[in-house]
């Protein structure tokens, strides 16, 4: 704290946070008050500010007595100049999970881009990645560019919110190739070769460790026809369909806090759980592949898969029966370009 406090002091601040924004066990906010910075005006990205909200739910401009309070999750995503006016700098502070599709890198990059607009300096507070040891998985195509894509990034990146917003800037990735004057305050004792368990769940259906690392393997399923386990009590630490077959584990998806609508809701479901399983840090492409080829139904693949894939490829692939081996092969390229990109805004190695 040291060592970014003095560049808040006698400053008009902004903050891009949501839950997870914590200093020991208090608010970034309510430090920051305490110490007696002048917090103009608090951001807050999916899930809200209090990390309550379900996913993809529009979230209304919050209450706050003591300063401003905007979503950038409801109707608009992206700040307006006008918010911004008045401040001296933005400070963003947002626990990531290292997967492209996570909408908190996109709602910081359209915050660096208003930021770089109106000459405004952003802060990253950084913190560690727990998926932050390997990359993997298909690189976006731009062509595909969504709030759960925007840049040419694998599916598991490899790096901290902060480094990728270095990257962000580095590589022009901002509109019109704008510049943002970006500074980027380290995490203390960690680097990519260590695990990282979280204080606290970024998100209402990433609830634990377990959770955080199956991500990667599972999320893609959002776009499919199987469940995942929203609408249980244990998200993305199962998936299952109702024609799955050769599945010994049912669920049964019901709304909750998490997911007013869950997908498959009050359907039993069979499928696979991993709960209790060890923690794994790595794609697993043959949990995909096993529940395509066996679940009787015409259309397992939608129009998000796309999206989050960020490529048609993958869909076509499996499709057309292609093994694990064969479908790693079709990235292995890209990701070696990427590797050599990565390497350049790494700094924690």
């Amino acid at each position: 704290m040291n060592e970014y406090l003095p560049l808040l002091q006698r400053k008009k601040v902004g903050l891009l946070v949501n839950h997870t924004s914590l200093v020991n066990h208090t608010h970034l906010t309510d430090t920051l008050l305490s110490l007696g910075i002048d917090v103009a005006k608090v951001f807050s990205p999916e899930h809200g500010f209090k990390g309550n909200k379900p996913d993809g739910e529009k979230i209304t401009d919050e209450t706050s007595s003591r300063f401003e309070l905007i979503s950038l999750y409801g109707e608009a995503k992206k700040p307006t100049t006008e918010q911004l006016k008045g401040l001296d700098v933005m400070v963003v502070d947002m626990q990531d999970v290292g997967v492209r599709c996570y909408t908190y890198a996109s709602t910081m990059t359209w915050m660096m881009e208003t930021c770089a607009e109106v000459g405004l300096p952003v802060i990253v507070l950084d913190r560690p990645n727990p998926n932050g040891s390997y990359v993997d998985g298909p690189v976006l195509n731009e062509a595909y560019e969504s709030i759960v894509g925007l840049h040419p990034i694998p599916l598991v990146h490899g790096l901290t919110l902060g480094e990728l917003a270095l990257m962000i800037n580095g590589e022009g990735w901002l509109r019109d190739e704008l510049k943002c004057d970006l500074q980027v305050i380290k995490a203390q004792g960690w680097d990519h070769s260590q695990p990282y368990s979280l204080p606290v769940a970024p998100s209402p259906n990433l609830p634990n460790d377990l959770a955080v690392a199956l991500y990667p393997s599972l999320v893609l399923f959002e776009g499919t026809v199987a469940s995942v386990g929203r609408g249980t009590d244990f998200p993305f630490q199962v998936v299952g369909h109702p024609d799955f077959k050769g599945g010994s584990f049912g669920f049964t998806p019901h709304p909750n806090e998490g997911s007013k609508y869950p997908p498959l809701e009050n359907e039993l479901c069979v499928g696979l759980s991993f709960i209790g399983q060890q923690l794994t840090y790595e794609l697993d492409l043959e949990i995909l592949l096993r529940l395509y080829r066996n679940t009787e139904v015409d259309d397992f693949f939608n129009d998000y898969f796309i999206k989050l894939a960020g490529t048609t490829e993958l869909a076509r692939e499996i499709e057309s029966g292609k093994s694990e081996l064969e479908i790693r092969s079709s990235w292995e390229k890209e990701l070696r370009s990427y590797h050599i990109l990565r390497k350049r805004y790494l700094i924690y190695d």
